[in-house]
């Protein structure tokens, strides 16, 4: 006898890639159910109390610094609707780094690794109700509170499932590369998705895009942790890959549709602003902007972190885009593991020349994020005139962003990684 389920998704702004992604996988494998989106805790619960289904899987996905808000969240979901039929998953990049805190932290599942496979194998599993130890890519809630891990779940290419469904309208960015060559040693991407890149077919994508004007939309836009790097494994761009993915996307459009790439959600890395690549993208874009990843003015500082590129191509990278009627907003971390004095000097030194080339500084503070080498590291001290320097950026327009509440975030996620020590034996399903 077939168990009837219904799925709850937490919907948040900051994480609706993932769950769109995860919807397009249940639809293409067709085991879509009953659906309902909660934006607020209230309506979260408000959907879990009116389901009438045998099972009732509530899906929640949040980034590290948000793992502490998202838990107290979870309480007051299960406070005001809790019963057997509920079973509370977290997914992404925290749950797959940190399983064990988040089934201390009251979750019953966590996924591990990319969802599309095990939330399709998690509701079949559910509606045949078999043990949730047979589905891929899940740590399960032992009888003593451990989290038990099942086989990992496989890595598939990425054309096997799309970015977003197509019958529930939930569009965004079309994902065109997973997973990260560079493997910064700051960054989360390589160790959820993989130290190498895989990309979307273009036939894929123009698939995503016919999709999208079908249903009347007229702008695109590109998840990719660096856009140059489509369609090569190497270092060096492929340009002639990326200009038959943006010319196949311009084809599938209707009039007046847009093209937005190496722009939010995405980034070029400096050593790929060349001109010619500027030239190629002038040709196809919308976007009057794009995003550069510096991170550090030192060459000391970049080299630790395995930026593999120095603080001069920076320079090059902005001038080369503003030269092409590009506006860069250029990402800088403070705060970085090691990081001295002088360091940070030379970064804000960098910052305030670019500034001077016309472009936008994005500040941000450096977090020990789990899953990544610097997890356990201690954030740099940045002292006050480092902080004034910073705001008189900010007040001239020449810089933005969330350096101060990352900062915050950076503290808890410190005091987190001591508390859950990286070393921990990982139990799995086969263990005896």
């Amino acid at each position: 006898m077939s168990v009837d389920v219904s799925v709850v998704v937490r919907y948040r702004k900051a994480v609706t890639y993932g769950v769109h992604a995860l919807l397009g996988a249940l639809e293409t494998a067709k085991a879509e159910c009953d659906l309902r989106f909660g934006v607020t805790a209230e309506e979260t619960a408000a959907h879990i109390a009116a389901s009438t289904a045998d099972r009732v899987l509530v899906l929640w996905s949040f980034y590290s610094p948000d793992a502490e808000a998202m838990a107290a969240e979870l309480a007051a979901v299960r406070a005001l609707a809790d019963d057997p039929r509920v079973l509370h998953i977290a997914g992404g990049v925290h749950a797959t780094a940190e399983p064990q805190q988040v089934i201390d932290a009251g979750w019953d599942l966590a996924a591990i690794g990319e969802g599309e496979t095990t939330i399709v194998a998690l509701v079949e599993a559910l509606r045949a109700d078999t043990p949730l130890t047979t589905v891929p890519g899940l740590a399960v809630r032992d009888a003593d509170g451990m989290a038990l891990r099942t086989p990992p779940a496989p890595q598939l290419p990425l054309d096997a499932f799309p970015s977003f469904p197509d019958r529930r309208r939930a569009f965004g960015p079309i994902e065109i590369t997973r997973g990260c060559a560079y493997t910064c040693r700051f960054c989360q991407t390589p160790f959820m998705f993989g130290g190498r890149f895989r990309h979307r077919g273009v036939a894929s994508v123009r698939e995503h895009v016919r999709r999208m004007a079908a249903h009347g939309l007229r702008d695109v836009r590109f998840i990719t942790p660096t856009s140059l790097s489509y369609g090569t494994q190497g270092p060096d761009p492929a340009l002639d890959a990326v200009e038959e993915l943006l010319a196949g996307v311009k084809e599938e459009l209707p009039a007046g549709g847009r093209v937005f790439f190496g722009s939010f959600p995405s980034e070029i890395r400096p050593e790929h602003v060349t001109p010619e690549a500027m030239r190629l993208l002038k040709r196809y874009v919308a976007n009057d902007n794009i995003i550069i990843g510096a991170q550090s003015g030192s060459d000391r500082v970049l080299a630790a972190a395995g930026r593999g590129h120095g603080a001069e191509p920076v320079r090059d990278a902005v001038r080369i885009a503003a030269e092409f009627g590009f506006r860069p907003n250029v990402d800088f971390i403070f705060g970085l593991p090691g990081e001295s004095a002088e360091d940070q000097e030379a970064s804000l030194r960098l910052a305030a020349d670019l500034a001077d080339l016309g472009a936008r500084i994005h500040t941000h503070t450096f977090m020990p994020l789990p899953g990544t080498p610097w997890r356990d590291a201690e954030p740099a001290f940045i002292p006050l005139a480092t902080m004034r320097e910073l705001d008189r950026l900010a007040q001239r327009g020449d810089a933005y962003g969330h350096w101060r509440k990352q900062a915050e975030h950076a503290a808890r996620l410190a005091e987190t990684a001591k508390a859950y020590p990286r070393r921990t034996r990982r139990r799995r399903t086969t263990d005896q």
